[in-house]
């Protein structure tokens, strides 16, 4: 994210990863390279993909760019050195994390808040057993033996006042009670940068700083020359507009960065599910307290640190904080959990011990100040074309200060009067010298109207509106270049389950044995013994659970959907949830794994038999059974009617229903392992199992996801669905939501398996890739496969994503969008954009903000270029043929201020239109500056420069003011007049650029508050200036027929673009055309 975004009392893990950083990952250059060969190799800011891109190509660009102010320039990217700290403070921390917490806590001594963060000042034992620093001690150094000398987790729980199953009573009074004696889980964050740090960098620009000393020379020429009463006005109207300017652009980018903290609040402020009084809710990681008891499961985050209380199979990746990519398994000899870790298998649950400074991930988010930033490849090449025109204004100031000089020493520069201003011998030193002050001043300030810095911070810009606009359309962007990329994507591989279908998941058809159980939840059609062990598999199967209110209120059902659908069907059939689960004690667990499709348990019952309870995609469980119980709870072999249930499987996928089987088997109690070590490595006996239920899970289409599929394929992104799900289930989902067009064209390759995609070499899986809309029963491993297969193929992916598995892909992808309400942190982490609503229809509008952010840019590159040539043009032609420039530099300053900051504010923030879904995706080598954008700017520039120049020579003559006795005032209104018409022609330029291929130019205008705002603004300003501060701007007061004249020639460039945009333009971009001999000569 940028780097305005500052550590925001929030534990989370955000790049800190190891081997997860911003520089090449090792594992992707080679593809990235490969994907990247047509790529300039002579040119920096030739760089497709900044995901993952190494740091010397970063630092390459940033060497090649002409910059004039590199603290603001450079603000928005990837601060190289901040990365290396990064890396050294987790180092430390490991090493001394009771040091920096004394130091820190001493710090924090009298404070109440840092940076608006409240930060709880820890009391020491308050109600509890225990104090804050044992519980600090053991947890920090992982001391077993204080855990048992406290009575293992049971004893440590009753210190802590919690009960280990039904978690803390969480009533207002408690929370405060653990808040004040072990502290907050947040970590004081370091403040933002203020607005006056946002002034002083504004102000570091090297060619303001060159104005500022020219405006005090001047002005101590000024005032020495012609008394402190006249002599200021030169000088000081220069410190006035510098002063402006600086203000202007430091409250644009401090309104900015606001936003961005604002963003990074919302990205950092995970949601999870805790256990409080016997039910589970879910809060933000913020309220997590000492004694809380979390339920973890493959892909979250752990919130704090803590002591597993129950586990199974539990395995957490600490790489985050210990620098090592190893995974730990957890269990009662290794209990404790480190915060800000992530769970990489299995489930269990934990007791918070500590939380905030207490903990070595809250010492080191405290230590980190600011994100390091990112910069993104619209950035990189809009410096590449700031550094251009940079250049090419440099030779132009440059040539106007010696050919200025010239005149002026040689004596053809001359006053209104047509005396020649120097005389040799005559001319006073300190008027020479004033004059030439003036000059090189002039000079200076083309350089600031021509070299565009503010062309790469309109990106920033931009994307900062359409991030926060976008929050509004149910997406949360993570990583600042994934908001442009969509604007170029041309496939989106999206997720079924949740993205395209509500996940509202409810059992519609149900078959016991041959028999279709009608309605699916009627009970008296079951024999009793089918009904007691499908209970029992669906209750202790699962990483659900059900509260019963005591005051006899709603069950409550929690878990994935598939998970609630299932539980909720058993509780209709009459299971007894709690009931069950403390009859049998569970022995081992095999988690829901979606390479194998299917999760199992192994328990005890009362009676000392043990069963073996598998739950999973349906033809995959029936695959390993040998039997079956009919309704009647007899055993029947399942040889000869397994074809039955296949078909009956395909009837309900045909009809969009998810198939879920459930299936057990008895063991031998003698062959389960009794102590750890051994069970980590037992595999549950997956064959000869009996199968008791096949049930059909209805999921339906989301509402407006088959109009949102049309929006894409209309705008040339093809829609693919990759699922787990059946291959019958994905094909009548894909009919329904309009991915597949009829049942005609489900067939293969359109259609296909994962297992059959997976076994294909790599040259077969890349042609075939761009044939498939639709995978069926695949693993993440496929999805990445494909990803890959497409993006060899020249294809710009978007993947979806939401379980942990889904990260390789996601990381893969061009765009990794992961799931806000069914995604796993680890999912979150690894993708670039969260869909808060896992809604398709809102990936679709992030498309389309995509290229708002495209389109939003080159508006503001042809309104900035059109004012840059005619500007410089207009002061070239002029001093060179009559030694004086008609735009002075309090005069450019200006119209700087117009075209920079205020033109970008305008322009950059205008909202997306339908038109955008009508175009191609926007290719990753188009040219920024297309052929319509340089028709519409040059026949503005070149109208502009000639109505500009006609009156800087005949002006005198078309105004009738050649016979003005006062010739001196006869040149301030001519040249009043030439300003005057310049800026109104940017202001109604500035409508034109909203809509650079549409004729109508005001379409939406006026719902576009901001851009009326600001265009009224500046007119306004432009009539205090004219009329009211003549003196600092060198101008005149004009009559209102003069007015009419200039807003005359302003409002001509409506009607001239209009005609213009009927002019055909080639397809062939203008830069080839001016490439095609540099590379004839390359290849020569």
């Amino acid at each position: 994210m940028s780097s305005t975004s500052s550590g925001n009392g929030l534990l989370h893990l955000n790049d800190v990863e190891a081997g997860h950083g911003p520089g090449p990952d090792p594992s992707k250059g080679d593809n990235d390279d490969l994907l990247d060969s047509d790529a300039d190799p002579s040119d920096p800011f030739d760089i497709a993909h900044t995901k993952n891109a190494p740091l010397e190509t970063l630092k390459r660009w940033r060497q090649a760019a002409l910059v004039l102010n590199a603290s603001r320039r450079f603000r928005y990217t990837l601060d190289l050195r901040k990365e290396e700290e990064k890396e050294q403070r987790k180092r430390m921390i490991r090493a001394h994390a009771q040091v920096i917490r004394a130091a820190l806590l001493f710090k924090l001594a009298g404070e109440k808040q840092i940076g608006g963060t409240p930060v709880a000042s820890p009391v020491a034992g308050g109600d509890f057993g225990i104090e804050l620093e044992q519980l600090a001690s053991m947890t920090r150094d992982h001391k077993l033996s204080a855990l048992q000398q406290f009575g293992g987790v049971k004893g440590l729980s009753g210190m802590l006042r919690t009960n280990i199953e039904l978690g803390i009573n969480g009533d207002e009074a408690d929370l405060l009670n653990r808040r004040n004696a072990f502290g907050s889980n947040t970590y004081p964050r370091k403040k933002g940068r203020s607005f006056w740090r946002f002034l002083w960098e504004a102000w570091q620009d090297l060619t303001l700083i060159i104005l500022i000393i020219a405006a005090a020379v001047s002005l101590g020429l000024g005032i020495k020359t012609e008394g402190l009463k006249e002599g200021w006005y030169d000088g000081g109207s220069i410190f006035f507009a510098v002063f402006l300017v600086i203000v202007v652009t430091a409250t644009s980018d401090y309104r900015q960065s606001l936003q961005f903290q604002n963003l990074n609040e919302e990205k950092r402020n995970i949601q999870l599910e805790i256990i409080r009084g016997g039910r589970t809710v879910k809060i933000s990681i913020y309220e997590v307290v000492v004694g809380d008891v979390v339920p973890l499961k493959i892909g979250d985050q752990v919130p704090a640190d803590g002591i597993l209380i129950t586990g199974h199979s539990l395995a957490i990746d600490e790489s985050s904080m210990t620098g090592e990519s190893k995974i730990v398994h957890k269990n009662q000899k290794e209990p404790f959990l480190m915060s800000g870790c992530k769970v990489a298998d299995g489930f269990g649950t934990m007791l918070v011990t500590g939380v905030g400074i207490n903990t070595e991930w809250g010492l080191l988010m405290a230590s980190i100040s600011e994100d390091t930033g990112e910069e993104t490849p619209l950035q990189v090449r809009l410096n590449g074309v700031a550094t251009f025109i940079g250049i090419v204004g440099l030779a132009v100031a440059g040539s106007v200060l010696v050919i200025l000089l010239a005149r002026y020493f040689t004596g053809h520069t001359e006053d209104p009067n047509g005396m020649a201003q120097f005389i040799k011998g005559v001319t006073k030193f300190d008027d020479a010298f004033n004059d030439v002050v003036k000059i090189f001043t002039i000079a200076v300030t083309i350089v600031v109207v021509a070299v565009p810095e503010g062309l790469p911070l309109a990106v920033t810009l931009t994307l900062a509106y359409s991030m926060r606009k976008m929050m509004a359309d149910k997406a949360l962007v993570r990583r600042l270049s994934a908001c442009e990329t969509m604007g170029s994507a041309t496939t989106i591989c999206s997720d079924k389950t949740g993205t395209l279908t509500l996940n509202e998941m409810t059992v519609v058809e149900a078959f016991v044995g041959k028999k279709k159980i009608d309605p699916p939840a009627d009970s008296s059609q079951l024999h009793q013994s089918v009904l007691s062990l499908l209970s029992e598999g669906v209750a202790q199967n699962s990483t659900g659970n059900i509260f019963v209110p005591k005051d006899g209120g709603d069950v409550e059902i929690s878990g994935s959907p598939t998970e609630k659908a299932i539980l909720s069907w058993a509780l209709k059939l009459g299971m007894k949830f709690d009931v069950i689960r403390s009859e049998s004690t569970i022995l081992h667990v095999f988690p829901f794994n979606s390479e194998k499709k299917r999760g199992g348990v192994a328990l005890e019952r009362s009676d000392s038999e043990v069963h073996i309870h598998w739950k999973g995609a349906a033809e995959i469980v029936l695959a390993s059974c040998s039997g079956y119980l009919d309704s009647n709870g007899c055993l029947q072999p399942i040889s000869e009617d397994k074809e039955f249930f296949k078909a009956a499987i395909d009837e309900m996928a045909a009809n969009s229903l998810r198939c879920v089987a459930l299936a057990y088997r008895l063991c031998e109690k003698e062959k389960i392992p009794t102590n750890e070590e051994s069970s980590s490595g037992w595999v549950l006996p997956e064959d000869n199992l009996v199968l008791l239920a096949i049930v059909g899970i209805k999921d339906p289409c989301r509402e407006g996801v088959k109009e949102a599929v049309k929006i894409c394929m209309d705008a040339g992104v093809k829609v693919r669905m990759v699922t787990g799900d059946n291959i019958q289930t994905a094909k009548a989902i894909a009919l329904e939501c309009g991915i597949l067009a009829s049942a005609e064209d489900a067939t293969k390759p359109t259609i296909i398996e994962g297992r059959e995609f997976r076994v294909l070499s790599e040259k077969d899986r890349e042609e075939m890739a761009k044939e498939i809309t639709v995978m069926g029963r695949s693993s993440p491993s496929d999805k990445l496969l494909l990803v890959q297969a497409l993006r060899k193929g020249g294809d710009v992916v978007a993947v979806t994503g939401d379980g942990t598995n889904d990260a390789p892909a996601l990381h893969e992808a061009d765009i990794g969008l992961s799931m806000g309400i069914q995604g796993t942190e680890v999912a979150k982490e690894s993708s670039d954009i969260i869909i808060l609503d896992d809604n398709f229809a809102s990936v679709v509008k992030v498309v389309r903000w995509g290229r708002s952010v495209y389109a939003n840019i080159q508006k503001f590159i042809q309104f900035q270029l059109t004012v840059n040539v005619a500007a410089l043009v207009i002061n070239v032609v002029a001093a060179i043929s009559s030694g004086d420039v008609p735009l002075n530099s309090v005069q450019l300053l200006w119209v700087n201020l117009i075209m920079d900051t205020l033109g970008a504010l305008a322009l950059a923030t205008e909202p997306p239109t339908d038109n955008l879904m009508h175009r191609s995706p926007v290719g990753r080598r188009e040219p920024l500056i297309t052929n319509i954008m340089w028709r519409n700017l040059l026949i503005q520039a070149l109208y502009q420069v000639t109505v500009l120049l006609v009156l800087n020579f005949s002006g005198l003559t078309i105004l009738h003011l050649k016979d003005d006795e006062n010739r001196e005032h006869a040149f301030e209104v001519k040249n009043t007049l030439i300003f005057n018409a310049f800026v109104l022609c940017q202001i109604f330029n500035e409508f034109n650029a909203r809509r650079p291929e549409e004729l109508n130019c005001f379409k939406g205008v006026t719902k576009n508050y901001l851009f009326m705002g600001i265009v009224g603004f500046t007119f306004i300003l432009q009539i205090i200036i004219i009329e009211f501060l003549g003196k600092f701007t060198s101008t005149v007061r004009l009559d209102w027929q003069l007015w009419l004249v200039s807003i005359g020639i302003g409002i001509i460039s409506w009607p001239l673009a209009i005609l213009g945009k009927l002019i055909p333009v080639p397809k062939t971009p203008l830069g080839a055309f001016f490439m095609k001999p540099f590379q004839r000569s390359r290849n020569a």
